[in-house]
């Protein structure tokens, strides 16, 4: 039914008529008539965060952990600009999100008004598809708009820019199931004779593997549910990327745990050795394709993925299936289970002879010290003392965050929260917080590098305004420790500026906003520390000090094959093709 409403009041119906429950925003002059209706309303939470890029992030913490799309509304100019970081990092890493932004009045579009910024210039490039909305009759379908496109095919961040003069102005708002129906309408089910072709694949294969991305978990639980049923049907091995884990559990006997430049051994040389390549819902990135002309140089392949750019963009496949991960894995079960169950036997138990071999190598083995904490065994103990909570992970970008890849387990799609196309330094901490928002009785981590976590660290502002207990749980080697790495090992040991100098306490810090902070710098200490902050009631920063030249491995050096790697001892391994003969 269509009603008569001022834009400003058509934005806060059309949030509450798509179900939205939370809003993270930052107010200002441009959006002040939005903010006014959310004051006279009680159905949509607004959560007040301490810089916009801070919201986006969150907003994409949310989407995350709840598959629902996030939710942001900024100010023009640079509350805009502000955000650009955060949607890049949502576009990258596929992330459905909504970003409202306000705009100067139309009259003074293109004038340089205060607090101007051509934010569907800016953002065309980092959004799926953004508006300038000019009429207030057309604002509301293309709210609507918005959120289909937002969450559907592979999922993205869209935005709305809204001229002041269009939110005081009257229009006709239309509901959603009356906003007409979008042209944007993604293929869904896969092409059955490709399946078939690759089902017949997967019959004779000698040495398969699954390979899987977030695409599988933005698919939703059906899709991970379905992956876990092939996989233990078939007896075929799984790797995953960095934004895949906890589609197939950790504890699972298929798994081959986490593959790429940070991935293990065993999952690595699997790729590099098999014979047919699943690709599920990843997209060749990479950090995980390394040398793209000796990437899984005697393979089949076959790529499932909703989006058809993705499709040959990186990696010519020979079986090229687009459609959506839960409808695709869905027939191919099917067309399986029908041809009777079939498998190569003899070549899968010679194949996972040959995977045992590799994973008595224990690449991620390390040589604890009684003085100084390890950030790996550090890893450790939190994973020991928090994998029976309910429990969410969400990290900052470095060698921690691969680390946490590599020592946390997930049993569960939606858990882990990380940035991984953009790499972006800053996301953990306000994606905790939007994790924390829609799981407010779990256990909320973010594992953090000091240096990341600087760089968003007046979030504690917002978690202490909001009684939000998540917890920081900081790595701190007083470096970059990732840039120091590289340094190390590709550049000469010439240490360009990536010292930490001037840390701040971060128990001062944390009580400075009303938070607990907890230090920690001994092995022995270390898991009553732990638990102290497991069981605290707030907010936590957790300031745990780990050996300063660590360096994470395995490690893939940027334009090598997937063969030849880095160990803990900093020796290459070099493997010859498919027979784990090590080179050492």
């Amino acid at each position: 039914m269509t009603q008569a409403m001022t834009g400003a009041k058509m934005v806060v119906q059309a949030l509450k008529d798509q179900g939205v429950e939370v809003v993270f925003g930052y107010p200002g002059g441009a959006v002040l008539p939005i903010y006014d209706e959310i004051f006279q309303q009680n159905d949509i939470r607004h959560i007040l965060v301490r810089h916009e890029q801070g919201a986006v992030h969150a907003a994409e913490g949310y989407a995350r952990s709840t598959g629902k799309p996030g939710v942001v509304l900024v100010t023009s100019g640079p509350g805009a600009t502000n955000a650009v970081t955060g949607i890049t990092d949502a576009l990258l890493d596929s992330i459905p999100l909504v970003v409202l932004t306000g705009q100067v009045p139309t009259f003074m579009i293109g004038t340089d008004g205060f607090q101007e910024a051509d934010t569907v210039g800016i953002t065309r490039p980092c959004t799926k598809h953004n508006w300038l909305v000019k009429e207030t009759d057309k604002l509301a379908a293309t709210l609507h708009e918005a959120f289909h496109v937002a969450t559907s095919g592979r999922p993205g961040p869209v935005l709305i820019d809204i001229p002041k003069d269009v939110q005081f102005a009257s229009g006709t708002y239309t509901p959603p199931n009356g906003a007409g129906r979008s042209h944007y309408q993604p293929k869904v089910k896969g092409d059955i004779d490709t399946i078939t072709q690759l089902v017949e694949a997967m019959e004779k294969a000698e040495r398969p593997v699954f390979y899987t991305g977030g695409g599988v978990i933005n698919s939703g639980p059906a899709a991970s549910q379905l992956l876990r049923e092939l996989v233990e049907a078939t007896g075929f091995p799984i790797t995953s990327t960095l934004m895949g884990l906890g589609a197939y559990p950790a504890s699972g006997d298929k798994w081959l745990g986490m593959l790429g430049m940070h991935g293990l051994y065993e999952a690595n040389l699997a790729m590099h050795g098999c014979d047919l390549m699943i690709n599920i819902g990843a997209r060749f990135d990479d950090r995980i394709t390394g040398r793209i002309a000796d990437f899984s140089p005697n393979s089949i392949k076959a790529h499932i993925d909703i989006d058809p750019s993705s499709i040959n963009k990186v990696i010519h496949v020979d079986m090229p299936i687009i459609g959506d991960v839960g409808h695709v894995l869905e027939d191919m079960l099917r067309i399986w289970k029908s041809r009777g169950r079939k498998t190569n036997k003899p070549g899968l138990k010679k194949w996972w002879g040959q995977i045992d071999a590799w994973r008595q190598v224990d690449c991620l083995s390390f040589d604890p010290s009684p003085k100084t904490i390890k950030p790996q065994h550090a890893l450790q103990r939190l994973e020991a003392l928090t994998k029976d909570h309910d429990r969410y992970i969400t990290t900052e970008v470095g060698q921690h965050q691969m680390w946490a890849a590599q020592f946390l387990g997930f049993e569960d799609p939606n858990r882990w929260m990380t940035s991984g196309g953009l790499g972006t330094m800053g996301y953990g901490f306000p994606a905790s917080i939007g994790v924390q928002l829609a799981h407010p009785e779990s256990l909320v981590i973010n594992v953090a590098g000091e240096a990341s976590w600087l760089m968003n660290m007046q979030e504690m502002g917002t978690t202490v305004q909001y009684r939000l207990p998540v917890k920081q749980f900081i790595l701190n080697n007083e470096r970059l420790g990732m840039v120091r790495q590289w340094q190390e090992l590709l550049h000469g040991e010439r240490y360009s500026h990536s010292w930490s100098e001037a840390l701040p306490d971060f128990v001062k810090l944390a009580e400075a906003f009303g938070a607990k902070g907890i230090y920690c710098d001994n092995p022995d200490d270390l898991d009553d520390a732990i638990l102290e902050m497991i069981n605290h009631d707030g907010p936590v920063i957790f300031d745990c000090l780990v050996e300063k030249h660590e360096n994470c491995f395995p490690m893939i050096p940027s334009g090598e094959p997937h063969n030849k790697m880095l160990l803990g001892d900093a020796s290459t391994s070099d493997v010859i093709g498919s027979s784990g003969a090590v080179l050492v």
